[in-house]
């Protein structure tokens, strides 16, 4: 009973995590094709960042911040700078360097925000079907104690607790087939975002080189 109940805890904690970064998952990237619409579509990056409250979900949206705060802080070091007289100030970025660590420094958190709690899927693929078979092999343990107790091994006596000691396998499968399945269907989703990112990083920088530098 103890492991049906452990193997019905692992199967619901990953069902939940299933619908809620399936839901999660879907938002982010949708929300990420709109921010990219909207990111080429406008021409300056302050009419961009006013947007992101509304596509919160999506992971390139806190790329995007990190390398905005970046080219408003070096911008605003640069403007402080005496500039002779009759020139107009070019506002400019000090190190592409630094701009580019942010944002990878950004994609990264983001992609680890996305990997929150997919890995319990893992572990419940992994772990499940060996606690099932712990309880089939307790249960076929207690039925041979049953027949030797009984002093009898026709099929009436073995059935009933050989079938009662394979429900625990069957229950770890249950468990483990679909939170496997949906850890590689979430895990390559995840890499899609990923990409997205590693793109979008690259265009930011392009722009930022051709504007700013």
């Amino acid at each position: 009973m103890g492991v049906l109940l452990l193997l019905a805890l692992f199967s619901l904690v990953s069902w939940a995590i299933i619908l809620y970064k399936g839901m999660s998952l879907h938002r982010a990237y949708s929300q990420s094709r709109t921010f990219l619409d909207v990111f080429r579509k406008s021409t300056k990056f302050s009419e961009v960042n006013s947007v992101c409250v509304q596509l919160q979900a999506s992971p390139l949206v806190g790329v995007f911040q990190a390398g905005y705060q970046e080219v408003n802080q070096q911008v605003r070091g640069t403007g402080k700078e005496e500039k002779p007289a009759g020139v107009a100030a070019r506002p400019t970025v000090r190190s592409l360097e630094s701009l580019s660590r942010a944002l990878v420094r950004a994609a990264t958190g983001e992609v680890t925000r996305l990997e929150r709690r997919i890995t319990f899927l893992a572990t419940t693929a992994s772990v499940t079907p060996f606690i099932g078979l712990f309880g089939t092999v307790w249960g076929i343990m207690n039925a041979f104690e049953e027949i030797g107790r009984m002093g009898s091994a026709n099929l009436a006596v073995v059935a009933p607790g050989i079938s009662d000691a394979l429900i625990t396998t069957a229950m770890g499968l249950a468990a483990a087939i679909p939170a496997a399945f949906f850890f590689n269907l979430y895990n390559s989703r995840i890499k899609v975002l990923s990409s997205m990112m590693d793109d979008f990083a690259l265009e930011f920088m392009n722009i930022v080189e051709r504007n700013f530098t």
